[in-house]
């Protein structure tokens, strides 16, 4: 004699009924992972560009390193050596310095 025992069917899941929660996760870590912390770097470039003053020293986006001597809305004026000044949009402006780092270079 033979005994057949039912064992109950388990559920299987459709990769179709998945795919929408991987998705979703996807998302979520791409914005975290990437888009979060550009957005963060951005901010902090237009705050430090907002703050410029004279007397502030900075590198462009080119490499150059100079004292900021005058600021408007849009552009920078920025002495690269004694008597020579560059006039730059103050999005070109990459970073500030510490006070007193063109004087140690």
């Amino acid at each position: 004699r033979t005994i057949v025992k039912m064992v109950p069917h388990a559920e299987v899941r459709s990769p179709r009924r998945l795919l929408p929660k991987h998705i979703v996760v996807i998302f979520v870590l791409f914005f975290f992972m990437i888009i979060r912390p550009q957005m963060k770097q951005a901010k902090e470039q237009r705050n430090m560009i907002a703050a410029l003053q004279k007397g502030d020293e900075v590198v462009t986006s080119g490499g150059i390193v100079g004292k900021v001597t005058k600021v408007s809305d849009t552009f920078v004026n920025v002495e690269i050596a004694t008597n020579t000044e560059i006039t730059v949009q103050k999005q070109a402006i990459q970073s500030a310095l510490p006070k007193g780092t063109i004087k140690s270079i």
